[in-house]
This record gives structure tokens, C-alpha cells and sequence, in this order.
């Protein structure tokens, strides 16, 4: 399967395209990416790589990023002119991120002749998915055992070393690669957006993640640890052949828009620039820790240094007449068995709260159950002989740390909603 870059014909669209795209960068907005020299030949002639000097912001003028990430994949058409780009990608389809060596003459002297590593995460762009993201790919893992969210398609991938993908960390893979070579790596994303959307009556919009890059240099210790670039770009990941409609859809779209309108929009070019942002999460978390790869105890999921520490955790078990079945089913062929039951195994779920309210707790059980939370009516806990006392933010509140809950539901009076019970 050969890839091949294909270009807009007319300069004036190449140029004002990426100054459009590059608008759109998470941070370093505005960056230049093109004056120095590339060690691709095959690319040095490239003018989707350059931009003119005089469309930068003077404080960034003579700022060049040391190394540059194109994904060959197409940006959607439907995006307006400021706005960050979106680029649609098929699940399960191998996609190529080609690694450009964008440093001017004797610019990271140390690097030369040396390897550097980067690596590949696929995260949350939306920053509520963000605060839930553990308790999200736990979910993930649980309803997909065994699969994971994002592979390198090793077979097709040029120039890349010692590729690793930790079991324990689903959305990550890394490599080494030696910037004076050719490097290219494909890249697979297995989940869907539609999978982390609240489920209510069909045709629910999917949510967008970011494709996210870190490289890094040796340290004196020769552990991958000094940071030097980070880029990423706005992904949506469809079933397969999806991708391909929603970009037929949008350019179906555009066509009928008439041209005021289609001023407002940026052009869809072949390939996506990838746009320097932070460092994942942190920069002090990847100068703190033993190694930003796998020889560090930090879990690219957990909620720690560098990302947000939730004020309370609880831990929740969805209980249901099925469930039930199931288990009274697993005790009698227990008994059957060795003539004894060891009793229940129960699976809860973890839930992080940062605000401490009922609005806020509502949410998260919604997004458990995978329905809204207009679907949820009210929330109660079970007092004593039984009574169901209402959940106010006070009482959340004063929740003990990691206390324990089954979840139980009860039918509202209105038609689709229910009323959850913590018990």
C-alpha cells in the first residue's frame, strides 16, 4: 500500500491555507515551518512545508520547531476559517505520520547522530471528557477486552525503532527514530468517537480526540527524559469507510453554500499539519518521573501530577435484575460445583468528582449507564429502615473518601427517565 502527498496546484491557495491551519494550533500560533533545511529530499521542495515570514507574529519571526508531523489524511471542508482543523480517520485503518527533521544548521547539535523518541497518544478533546478520562477507558477496556486503542502498523512504518505498546496503557505507543533519516510511521486508532457519547435515540454525534506527538532527547543518563517538541491535531474516528462519507457529506455541503458563505471556511487540503502544543500532560511531570515511556509508574489515564486531581472519589455498582440473575445463575452452578458458594463477585466502577455537586454527580452516572442526564430524574440515597433521602450538594459533600455505592434504578413517572438509588 504506497501513500503519496498530494498538493493544492495554485500557491496563493497553499499559502493562505496554512495560514488558516496554523491559526487554528493549539498553542505556538503562528509558528514558522519551513526556513531550515530537512533531511527528507524527497521533501525539500515541498511548498505545503513553508510558510512566508511575513504572515508570523513578530515576537515568533525567527522561532523555527525543530521537528514537523504530517498526517496523510485529508482535513474536512466544513471547518470555518479560524477554527482548529478536523480530520476524519476510518477505524482500524493504517494512516502515515511522516517525521520531518525542521531544525536549521546547527541548530540541537547533541541530536545528531543520535536517536530521539517520541510518542503517539490518542486523548480527549473535550476538556469534560478530560476530567472523567481514566474512568472513560476504563469503560473502554471493560466493554473491549483485549483490544486497544491505538497500534503502530509495524509492517508499513520506515525508520522507526524498538516500537513498544504498553498492555496497561491502551491509548500509547512509542519508537525511536533517528531524525536524519527517513522516518514515516502508520498508525491505527481502534475506538470510535460515537463509543464515549451518551447513548439516547440513535445518530449520536461522536466525540473528537487529538492525535498527540512527544519527542525527546537523552539525558546524561541515557534516559529519554529532555523534552523538545510536542504537535497534535483534532481527530473523529468513524466505523470503517465512514470517515469517507462524512467527507463526501462535508464537501457536499460546502458546495451548495454559496460563495460569501464559503469565504468563512477554510480549504480541505490531503494532508494535516500537526500543531506544536504542551507537552503531555506536563513538561515538570516528564522532568520528574524516571522516563516519560514505560519505565515510568505513571499511567498515561491516571489522575495525577500534571493532570486533574479529582476533590473525591466513589466507587459504584450498577445493580439490575439481570445482574441479579446472573449472579443467583453463578452461585447455584457454584454450589453444583464444589457444593459451597464463595458468594458474589461484585464490579464496581470508580467516579471522580471535582465540584462536589449533584448536577455534577448526575453526569457522571449518566455517562455510566451511557444514557443523558435529563434521563435521570432524581437521585437518592437509602437511609435508615429504607428510606429514600434526596441528594443535595451538602450531603455529597460529605461523602467519605472512596465509600462505596450499589446503584439501583427505579422507573420515574415521565416516560424514558429514571430514578437512581444509592444504597
Amino acid at each position: 500500500m504506497a501513500w503519496a502527498l498530494k498538493l493544492p496546484l495554485a500557491d496563493e491557495v497553499i499559502e493562505s491555507g496554512l495560514v488558516q491551519d496554523f491559526d487554528a494550533s493549539l498553542s505556538g500560533i503562528g509558528q514558522e515551518l519551513g526556513a531550515g533545511a530537512y533531511s527528507m529530499s524527497d521533501v525539500l521542495a515541498l511548498p505545503i512545508f513553508k510558510q512566508e515570514e511575513s504572515s508570523l507574529p513578530p515576537d515568533n519571526e525567527n522561532k523555527i520547531l525543530p521537528f514537523q508531523y504530517v498526517l496523510c489524511a485529508a482535513t474536512s471542508p466544513a471547518v470555518k476559517l479560524h477554527d482548529e482543523t478536523l480530520t476524519y480517520l476510518n477505524q482500524g485503518q493504517s494512516y502515515e505520520i511522516r517525521m520531518l527533521d525542521n531544525r536549521k544548521l546547527g541548530e540541537l547539535p547533541e541530536i545528531n547522530g543520535k536517536l530521539v523518541k517520541s510518542i503517539f497518544r490518542v486523548v480527549f478533546h473535550d476538556r469534560r471528557l478530560q476530567y472523567t478520562e481514566h474512568q472513560q477507558l476504563e469503560g473502554w477496556r471493560w466493554n473491549r477486552p483485549g483490544d486497544r486503542i491505538l497500534d503502530i502498523d509495524i509492517p508499513m512504518s520506515v525508520g522507526i525503532i524498538d516500537p513498544r505498546a504498553n498492555p496497561t496503557q491502551l491509548n500509547t505507543v512509542e519508537f525511536l527514530w533517528d531524525p536524519a533519516k527517513r522516518t514515516s510511521v502508520f498508525i491505527q486508532v481502534h475506538c470510535i468517537s460515537t463509543e464515549f457519547t451518551m447513548r439516547k435515540h440513535g445518530g449520536e454525534k461522536g466525540v473528537p480526540f487529538r492525535v498527540q506527538i512527544d519527542t525527546f532527547k537523552e539525558n546524561e543518563n541515557g534516559e529519554y527524559t529532555e523534552h523538545l517538541h510536542s504537535a497534535s491535531c483534532q481527530i473523529k474516528v468513524f466505523k470503517p469507510k465512514g470517515a469517507d462519507r462524512k467527507q463526501k457529506t462535508d464537501r457536499e455541503k460546502m458546495e451548495k453554500r454559496t460563495p460569501h458563505e464559503k469565504e468563512k471556511y477554510q480549504p480541505s487540503y490531503e494532508t494535516t499539519i500537526l500543531t506544536e502544543c504542551s507537552p503531555w500532560p506536563e513538561i515538570t511531570y516528564v522532568n520528574n518521573s524516571p522516563s516519560p515511556g514505560f519505565n515510568s509508574s505513571h499511567s498515561s489515564f491516571s489522575l495525577g501530577e500534571g493532570m486533574v486531581r479529582p476533590r473525591l472519589t466513589i466507587y459504584v455498582c450498577q445493580e439490575s435484575l439481570q445482574l441479579r440473575e446472573q449472579q443467583q445463575q453463578q452461585q447455584q452452578q457454584q454450589k453444583h460445583e464444589d457444593g459451597d458458594s464463595n458468594g458474589t463477585f461484585f464490579v464496581y466502577h470508580a467516579i471522580y468528582l471535582e465540584e462536589l455537586t449533584a448536577v455534577e454527580l448526575t453526569e457522571k452516572i449518566a455517562q455510566l449507564f451511557s444514557i443523558s442526564p435529563r434521563q435521570i430524574s432524581q437521585i437518592y440515597k437509602q437511609g435508615p429502615t429504607g428510606i429514600h433521602v434526596l441528594i443535595s450538594d451538602e450531603m455529597i459533600q460529605n461523602f467519605q473518601e472512596e465509600a462505596c455505592f450499589i446503584l439501583d434504578t427505579m422507573k420515574a413517572e415521565t416516560n424514558d427517565s429514571y430514578h437512581i438509588i444509592l444504597k
